[in-house]
């Protein structure tokens, strides 16, 4: 299985746990505009590093808002409420 493909399941899996509710803005504990691992992790639990990455497109080690909208387009993560 191809690396993408690979990470496309593994992001199948947690599309469930995004989709309960959380807007981004809630996720982000320290208010600093960007959504680290730890805090995707401390409310979805099962979001490994593998999908993390793929989410991070600057390799930066966090998601800002123009990172979360791509993961959106590419079905990495659903839409967000607020």
């Amino acid at each position: 299985m191809t690396k993408i493909a690979s990470l496309t399941f593994v992001a199948a899996l947690t599309i469930p746990a995004f989709a309960m509710g959380q807007g981004a803005a809630e996720l982000d504990t320290n208010g600093d505009g960007v959504l680290t691992i730890d805090e995707v992790q401390a409310s979805f639990p099962d979001v490994t590093s593998d999908v993390f990455t793929a989410m991070d497109l600057n390799a930066d080690g966090a998601l800002d808002a123009d990172e979360v909208a791509a993961a959106q387009e590419a079905g990495l993560m659903p839409p967000t409420d607020g």
